[in-house]
């Protein structure tokens, strides 16, 4: 989902975020309990205490794990990080989702040769709605999210299609959801390989990723998602998809800017730390919703914690959409 994949592996690691499998627990049904449906995102590591912490502001955890093979021949398979996982978000109550996406470790991104490879064939297609049916009823996830990016515009009618057989061959109880980088134009959805009416007929909810609008590697210093760049970019999804059909997606991390070399993410934790090691001073920007430093070094930092995410939930009720989607538990403060 996301630029910043690779480095929150490295940092979760760094800040003793990932643990070892815990004992299974019985499933159980989500609880109706916010206005807004709440996700967390969780990598298959993600220690069971941050769901106990953050439970009361959960709906449904979304387990980051399956990948599309290197070529495009269908999806890798689950494994038991994932469905630790998975009972931990039942044995609390919580709906567990299960993510689907087209990173490669080799390339540190998202891989649009794999994509094409996968949605470009009928047979590639068939073979992975094969494994991730088989998965579901098996292992009795709640719902399959799709997060492919890297597409281009001839991926489009091949990425409807792979929608469209998922959710016929999926369980009726079983959800069906879609991650969408932001953008501010029907173009340049069309240009990465979304067609956006098309999709929403065959999606039962749209997760728009308001995030990495700046990031180190991509772009100078600047807010992880400004508020409003944020309802920009909700305003154009909203424009072809019902607004009770779609999340808005949180920061739970940000990003350096070193004066050279390469920046990474940190944890709001770790954002705090190094501005209080610095005696550098952080200021909270209330029109964008994020903090921001300058360190004694010359680092530029940008930040999204608690009181970003909530200001976050205002947006979203003020919109009226389905819910919001926070990327990523463990490493993001505390849910309020």
């Amino acid at each position: 989902m996301r630029r910043a994949c690779a480095v929150l592996l490295a940092a979760l690691v760094a800040l003793g975020l990932l643990s070892a499998p815990a004992a299974a627990g019985p499933p159980a049904r989500a609880r109706a309990k916010h206005p807004l449906v709440v996700t967390g995102y969780a990598l298959p590591g993600l220690k069971a205490s941050v769901l106990r912490r953050d439970r009361h502001a959960l709906d449904i955890v979304g387990a980051d794990g399956l990948s599309v093979k290197a070529d495009g021949s269908g999806v890798t398979s689950s494994n038991a990080a994932l469905r630790r996982l998975k009972r931990l978000a039942h044995r609390r109550g919580l709906r567990a989702e299960l993510l689907v996406n087209n990173y490669a470790g080799s390339l540190g991104d998202f891989d649009p040769v794999r994509v094409s490879r996968l949605l470009g064939s009928k047979a590639h297609r068939g073979a992975a709605v094969r494994r991730l049916v088989r998965t579901v009823r098996r292992e009795k996830w709640d719902g399959v999210t799709v997060d492919l990016e890297a597409m281009r515009r001839r991926d489009r009618d091949g990425l409807v299609a792979f929608v469209r057989e998922l959710r016929a061959a999926l369980p009726r109880r079983v959800e069906l959801s879609m991650d969408l980088g932001a953008r501010t134009s029907i173009r340049q959805y069309r240009d990465a390989g979304f067609d956006l009416r098309r999709l929403a007929r065959h999606v039962d909810r749209m997760v728009l990723m308001t995030y990495d609008q700046h990031g180190p590697g991509w772009s100078g210093p600047g807010p992880i998602g400004a508020i409003p760049w944020q309802r920009r970019t909700m305003k154009v999804l909203l424009g072809r998809v019902p607004r009770a059909r779609v999340d808005l997606g949180i920061a739970g991390y940000g990003y350096t800017w070193p004066t050279s070399g390469t920046g990474h993410t940190v944890s709001p934790r770790r954002a705090r730390a190094m501005v209080e090691a610095d005696g550098a001073t952080a200021v909270w920007h209330p029109k964008i919703g994020e903090w921001s430093t300058e360190l004694s070094d010359g680092t530029v930092m940008w930040w999204s914690d608690a009181r970003s995410y909530r200001r976050r939930l205002a947006v979203a009720r003020d919109l009226r959409v389905h819910g919001v989607a926070l990327w990523v538990l463990g490493t993001a403060d505390p849910l309020p």
